[in-house]
């Protein structure tokens, strides 16, 4: 099996989501933002490749958390300390630790399905060490591991167009056998809102906040 992990922050207005408020406004941003996480935590479970945990932060405390954890019955985590690298370095040792392998995903990117994360399941179980999912801007949609491989989220810049490219490089300098799917895209500045938009309408919809909206997640 592969744990499935869903990196998601609490969506609280103007702390989510913030590039696309001139867009949406702090309210709306954080609707959408909601959406996401929740849709990203639906496909997680319709892939049906293992277990699924809602890694939390700040903390699974927060009532919209506590209410994904019960309405789809999946294990609810606490990222904890540290950069994004230490975060997710610790979640995905432990999954290869109980599981035997475990993939990380996050929240932004809409077109991610059950049939791309039954593909990383298919890449470590043919044989990869490692396997991710590259984005347009640079980064990566999804990082999934068979081995404890901590060095490959050393001295990361995360958020910027190198993350990626750093990452390979880790990896090869590692020599360790790494699989990569095909090219996703993530919902992060005011432009990708028109592409969600054609692609997702009733994604963006959700960004189309009222203040009831956002106060019903608080």
């Amino acid at each position: 099996m592969t744990r499935v992990i869903v990196f998601a922050k609490a969506p609280i207005a103007g702390s989510v989501k913030t590039r696309l408020i001139p867009r949406l406004g702090a309210a709306g941003a954080a609707s959408l933002h909601a959406a996401m996480v929740e849709r990203a935590v639906a496909t997680a479970i319709t892939a049906g490749i293992g277990p699924v945990e809602l890694a939390c932060t700040p903390d699974p405390s927060h009532r919209f958390f506590k209410s994904i954890g019960c309405q789809y019955q999946v294990s609810l985590s606490d990222q904890g300390a540290g950069d994004l690298g230490d975060r997710m370095c610790r979640a995905l040792g432990r999954a290869v630790h109980e599981e035997g392998a475990g993939v990380i995903i996050g929240t932004d990117c809409a077109c991610l399905d059950g049939a791309y994360l039954q593909a990383a399941h298919a890449a470590l179980e043919a044989g990869a060490s490692v396997v991710l999912g590259p984005a347009e801007d640079g980064g990566y949609v999804l990082i999934g591991a068979c081995i404890q491989f901590s060095q490959m989220f050393c001295g990361i810049q995360w958020g910027t167009e190198t993350v990626l490219a750093d990452t390979r490089a880790l990896l090869i300098d590692g020599g360790v056998l790494s699989h990569e799917l095909a090219m996703l895209w993530d919902v992060d500045r005011p432009a990708d809102l028109d592409r969600l938009k054609a692609e997702y309408p009733d994604l963006f919809r959700a960004g189309i906040a009222t203040d009831t909206t956002v106060q019903s997640i608080r």
